[in-house]
């Protein structure tokens, strides 16, 4: 079974996958697990909070894993002061219930690393996504965190970074991109030197270990 930790994709056979809503939140009655959060391209300066408050009344359902994907983006069309305010509003939240944390960021890993700091954020964060270098890798890895892994591990520099990551800071994800997990899996136990049943069983671990669930 593989284990996908961020998806906006629906689930297929022989997944186990958290689907993330960042909008409808209500959808949580599902009974699926989820993620759900305010995405910093996704906010408005007359909506988000009441987008908060519906956060707020669905997220603390069973099914809803985490918190997220919630951050900073330096890339994005959304004011950054705006990002700011919503971003530190989820994390309060995040400090009031526990849930673990998956975190969208582009170019601003500082600026997150220092409110996760300053909110006194102590659940596991996992910077979904990651596409970076070996440095900013081991800098987030040094605060204690979790990096996500997708399809941009075909990119030499990511999978530099993977192999710089303790095995039990890892997570596997496809997020809005069409590359099956499977094809996530493979790359991800060719740049370890594994094999994808080691890797399965290495994400399993790491999900029970986060989310405090067991997964067949």
């Amino acid at each position: 079974m593989f284990i996908n930790i961020h998806t906006h994709n629906p689930r297929h056979a022989g997944e186990w996958s958290i689907r993330n809503i960042y909008r409808n939140f209500d959808h949580a009655a599902t009974g699926s697990p989820l993620s759900m959060g305010l995405h910093p391209w996704n906010i408005d300066p007359g909506t988000w909070k009441a987008g908060l408050d519906q956060l707020k009344k669905y997220s603390t359902a069973p099914n809803v894993l985490a918190i997220g994907e919630a951050g900073l983006d330096k890339l994005c069309k959304t004011d950054w002061a705006l990002q700011v305010d919503a971003f530190a509003a989820q994390l309060s939240w995040v400090h009031e219930t526990r849930k673990p944390l998956i975190i969208h960021c582009v170019r601003a890993y500082d600026d997150i690393l220092k409110m996760l700091k300053a909110y006194n954020i102590k659940t596991a964060c996992i910077f979904h996504g990651f596409n970076r270098n070996v440095s900013i890798a081991k800098q987030i890895i040094g605060h204690g965190y979790y990096l996500s892994f997708g399809s941009a591990l075909q990119l030499n520099h990511v999978r530099e970074s993977l192999r710089a990551v303790p095995l039990n800071r890892i997570f596997l994800e496809t997020d809005d991109a069409e590359t099956p997990i499977a094809v996530v899996y493979q790359l991800a136990a060719e740049t370890l030197g594994m094999s994808v049943d080691d890797v399965i069983s290495q994400i399993r671990q790491n999900t029970t270990s986060v989310f405090g669930i067991n997964i067949a």
